[in-house]
């Protein structure tokens, strides 16, 4: 290890104290998601957005709330419902009878941290009032554009497709989330847990831990986590094999309708680079690609028709895919 890469290592073991006492916080709410709290932390580590998706009433929304409440920053809630309009959300011109002109009203999305309850309740003109702040982080409103605040993060939970009353997401959008998590039913175990924990009747207290300073500082040192060229090859297997399954040997010919986007290369890297953040590694492994692979592309890949028909999900088909490239 040379010199550099053990500087940026000590200086990783630092600045992820704050890191992991968040996740140390949640964790008294939220039982039996480390592993899930940890990539929503990452998330914010990249400032990136992230989609949760899974049936009502596994705690996607508490999650939120409770990363908020441990979060010393701004935090809003807003409910997608079917009659919801864009404006809801961003903001719009409001007139002053006192002098005949038109004022901005922000919306609510201007927080640190924005929760976008069951997200595919709402129909595609309001999800996609949503893509210039995720992307380019500012809203428009009128003749005039506001900067969000920083870090800015949306958080968004939706129930699974087959819901009743759900829209699926456009994929401009989907592709602008860093990551998909999957959130499944806990264990017996951890559901007797959550029976004890939760069954008063207030949720247990939390405390503020780290501030937007602290994640901005935090980012900074993520961003300086080496990456070796082989690594970045590697992801860039990975991603390339997606588009073409047949030139790189993955068994998912015919099955791949849209492969991943060059957005999937970069968020790969920004997701392993915070994943050895939070492992107190100032470098990129391939464990840590493959700890947030299937994260970072089941949102990225279209199953084709014919995927559909013999019931090949996203998720098999990334698997076929890492277990095709070769491992540097």
């Amino acid at each position: 290890m040379d010199e550099r890469i053990r500087e940026i290592t000590e200086e990783v073991q630092r600045e992820r104290v704050g890191a992991t006492a968040l996740v140390d916080e949640v964790g008294k709410v939220i039982v039996g998601q480390r592993d899930l709290v940890e990539k929503v932390v990452l998330g914010m580590l990249c400032h990136g957005h992230l989609l949760l998706e899974g049936v009502p009433g596994l705690a996607k929304t508490l999650l939120v709330r409770t990363l908020a409440a441990c979060f010393d920053a701004s935090f809003r809630r807003i409910q997608f419902t079917p009659d919801l309009l864009p404006a809801d959300l961003t903001g719009t011109l409001v007139f002053d009878p006192r002098d005949g002109s038109f004022a901005p009203h922000k919306g609510p999305i201007f927080a640190n941290v924005v929760l976008a309850d069951e997200i595919n309740r709402a129909p595609a003109k309001v999800q996609s009032a949503l893509l210039e702040a995720m992307q380019e982080r500012q809203v428009t409103i009128g003749d005039e554009t506001f900067p969000l605040p920083r870090p800015f993060l949306v958080l968004a939970t939706q129930n699974p497709l087959e819901q009743e009353g759900t829209y699926p997401l456009p994929e401009a959008q989907v592709d602008r989330f860093l990551m998909k998590l999957l959130v499944d039913y806990p264990t017996r175990d951890e559901e007797k847990e959550i029976l004890r924990r939760m069954s008063g009747a207030e949720p247990p207290p939390v405390s503020r831990v780290i501030g937007p300073d602290d994640v901005e500082r935090m980012r900074e040192v993520v961003l300086r986590v080496h990456v070796d060229e082989r690594i970045e090859d590697y992801v860039l297997d990975l991603v390339r094999a997606t588009r073409d399954p047949a030139g790189s040997g993955v068994d998912a010919v015919g099955l791949i309708h849209y492969g991943a986007s060059p957005r999937a290369s970069l968020a790969l890297v920004q997701a392993a680079r915070a994943h050895a953040f939070l492992r107190g590694r100032g470098f990129v492994t391939p464990e840590d690609v493959k700890a947030i692979g299937y994260d970072v592309l089941r949102h990225r890949i279209i199953p084709s028709f014919e995927a559909e028909a013999e019931e090949i999900t996203a998720d098999e088909i990334v698997r076929r895919v890492f277990d095709a490239v070769e491992v540097p």
